[in-house]
């Protein structure tokens, strides 16, 4: 077909009845997305476009399976870093080629197959008249980025649906199907995908025949907001309330959207497009939308390794088993079977495996009762997890996890009984958190096939999978083990084994510091409060509780052992001297704090007279301690931790290693991760800092590959 305009992301095709298509197809991509290159071309296809007198109508389609995923986060960090200046005219250029769309003298028909997000949302809505097919997505994921929509979004949707629909939408960063866009007034019809093209060219039939007022929509669109000011503050007002309810102070985002909307209400579009371009450019220079922009690259970066792991993998594991029904084996069995993977659910008693289907029930049942899964497939997923006494049917197993008692001799048991019942093929994993995958390896006849696989509790909930690769540990078995992980849904990292491998190792300096500001006279409360203000969202007294005390003792020998010049914990620590006590946690209701269970039987904390009692006797007389010391004591240890693994090459990079922290731990997202926030900080600042509290102990030893990067003048991160 002879084109009107052709480049790398665009075409213009001369149709039929006087209509032209302009059709996305981003040549060197899987899918459209709007670079710098491809506003550009959009540019130039708008020059010839307006020189166009006698064309009867323009229809925008996709070549791809989806319309449009947006623009090119991969272009945002050097933009961001830019200055506002640089972000509002980089902006300006795609606003000025959506206000000349919407400007055409033609009528502008969207045809939107599957995603049309973020920009690529915002250029429907530039159009006259949006029909979608019933695969489609629609919505605004920028806020989650930590900006806002910055062409056009705040300014035309909620002149199309309302403020409060607008608010909801671009707010909360949701992505809604096609019939609640249709609803919303955001579409103008949803058809099946093979009607979609035929659908799209009677709209513009209809728009060129005079039968659907498309010049109407658009003075609706540039025109201010239908709104009485009173209904508007009540809008914004409620919405406010929500946003902050639900995302909190630490993101910035969703209030300025709100705000831009608020200001621009009352203004014509061209004005309105000006405020959205003063909130954009703002938060894009702010700490959180770094951050989240950064956490967003780094699970790119961390799903294409596992791609490339998939790929060497030898074999599809189509059947898995798991060893032991306890809460972590129950949680891996509901999350393969969840995921189409049958698998066998192996226990030495009966009464294990009945308490692990109990858990595994109410699990399901719960999805159900909330709408996310429908019976049959609550009674597909039981079907896929077959319980087991013996080890029948372990021969036509491709993957087995071990989640036995984490006890180093018990392990090495369990999987050398598990290993002589496999086939050659199969690979075989431990779930352990904190013991040496080498020296587990020691009691099997093939370690080649062995590696660990930790997983995070609650399963289902954690997105994080460590793979770890023992001394002996071969490819195949991290491909295979790397493929399990992705077939469940999880983000695996790979890591090198060490004690504590890379989370737990990280981690427990965390804990540590903690005990120790409660050695030295902190309110343990106090530190919790800090630090969840700080964007944990709980802490470090909190999540103790909830792992358990009993846990956190029984890890720290091993941490000792690998560690003994930082992580020797002194005598008579707060979670020695509870547990002794019989204080575990919220498992028994009694730990830092004690617990009741609230109207839906969660565990509510309350502070504890006896935890106070208990400790007095071990800590020093009560002090005040700045908001600034106690994160600095807390996170200085994560930073000089994290610092050795990189050094050691127990993680291959600092995305990987954020991203295992973000969603292996909860570290808060808009700080982006440890390495993140020490770019943030400054290198050289985290040393000067790890140095004022360098007579603490090792914990806060710089090391000194992270201390010649602050001298460099290096970061973590080139941007």
């Amino acid at each position: 077909m002879m084109t009107i305009y052709s480049g790398d992301a665009i075409q213009l095709l001369p149709l039929d009845e006087g209509f032209i298509e302009l059709n996305l197809d981003a040549t060197r991509a899987s899918v459209n997305i709007f670079n710098a290159a491809a506003v550009a071309e959009l540019n130039a296809a708008l020059d010839i476009l307006e020189t166009k007198k006698d064309v009867r109508g323009l229809l925008i389609t996709s070549a791809k399976n989806s319309f449009v995923a947006g623009a090119d986060i991969d272009e945002f960090l050097p933009l961001f870093r830019s200055g506002k200046t640089a972000i509002q005219t980089e902006i300006a250029k795609n606003n000025r080629n959506y206000n000349r769309l919407e400007d055409l003298r033609m009528p502008v028909v969207a045809a939107i197959n599957g995603a049309a997000l973020g920009g690529g949302f915002e250029l429907c809505l530039a159009c006259d008249y949006r029909i979608a097919n019933t695969a489609g997505q629609i919505g605004f994921p920028e806020c989650s980025l930590g900006i806002l929509p910055g062409w056009g979004g705040t300014v035309r949707f909620p002149r199309l649906a309302g403020i409060d629909t607008a608010i909801e939408w671009i707010a909360l960063a949701q992505i809604f199907d096609p019939a609640t866009g249709l609803k919303a007034g955001v579409l103008d019809a949803v058809v099946a995908p093979e009607k979609l093209r035929e659908a799209a060219l009677h709209t513009l039939r209809q728009c060129s025949a005079g039968k659907l007022d498309y010049k109407e929509r658009r003075r609706r669109k540039q025109a201010p907001l239908r709104h009485n000011a009173i209904e508007l503050t009540l809008a914004v007002e409620s919405a406010r309330g929500m946003a902050l309810a639900k995302i909190g102070p630490n993101y910035p985002a969703p209030l300025a959207a709100i705000d831009a909307m608020q200001k621009a209400a009352g203004l014509d579009r061209n004005a309105a497009l000006r405020v959205e371009a003063e909130a954009f450019a703002e938060l894009a220079g702010s700490d959180p939308a770094r951050a989240l922009v950064g956490i967003f690259l780094n699970d790119q970066a961390v799903a294409k390794k596992a791609k490339d792991w998939i790929k060497q993998a030898d074999k599809i594991n189509e059947r898995a088993a798991v060893i032991g029904a306890g809460i972590m084996g129950g949680g891996i069995a509901l999350q393969s079977a969840m995921q189409g993977v049958p698998i066998i659910m192996k226990d030495i008693a009966q009464a294990g495996l009945d308490l692990g289907f109990t858990e595994i029930n109410k699990h399901l049942a719960k999805r159900v009762e909330r709408g996310g899964m429908t019976p049959a497939k609550m009674g597909q997923a039981l079907i896929s997890i077959t319980p087991a006494l013996s080890f029948n049917g372990f021969k036509g197993v491709d993957i087995v996890v071990e989640a036995v008692v984490e006890n180093p001799k018990v392990k090495q048991t369990v999987l050398a009984e598990v290993e002589r019942e496999l086939a050659e093929h199969a690979i075989l994993t431990s779930n352990t958190s904190t013991i040496s995958i080498s020296f587990l390896s020691q009691s099997l006849k093939r370690p080649e096939n062995f590696c660990g696989m930790h997983f995070f509790n609650p399963v289902h909930a954690m997105p994080l999978v460590e793979v770890i690769r023992g001394k002996r540990t071969s490819d195949r078995a991290i491909a295979r083990t790397v493929a399990f992980a992705h077939a469940l849904g999880k983000k695996p990292v790979v890591v090198n084994d060490c004690p504590g491998f890379l989370v737990n190792r990280v981690l427990n300096p965390y804990f540590f510091a903690f005990l120790m500001l409660v050695r030295d006279g902190a309110d343990f409360q106090q530190v919790d409060r800090v630090m969840e203000h700080w964007g944990w969202p709980m802490g470090p007294a909190y999540l103790i509780d909830v792992i358990g005390i009993d846990t956190i003792v029984h890890s720290e020998p091993v941490m000792a052992r690998g560690y003994p010049d930082r992580m020797t914990l002194f005598e008579n620590a707060a979670t020695d001297v509870l547990c002794r006590a019989g204080r575990l946690g919220q498992k028994n209701g009694q730990g830092f704090y004690d617990y009741q269970p609230d109207q839906r039987g969660r565990p509510r904390k309350q502070p504890s007279v006896a935890t106070a009692e208990l400790l007095e006797r071990h800590v020093a007389r009560r002090q005040e301690f700045s908001k600034e010391e106690i994160i600095a004591r807390m996170l200085i240890p994560m930073a000089t931790e994290m610092a050795r693994c990189l050094e050691e090459g127990i993680v291959a990079s600092a995305a990987e290693a954020d991203a295992a922290l973000i969603h292996g731990l909860g570290f808060p997202r808009f700080r982006g991760g440890i390495c993140r926030w020490m770019d943030t900080v400054g290198l050289k600042a985290v040393c000067e800092t790890a140095d004022r509290y360098v007579s603490l102990g090792g914990l806060y030893r710089i090391p000194e590959g992270l201390r010649r990067l602050a001298a460099d003048g290096v970061s973590h991160y080139a941007i």
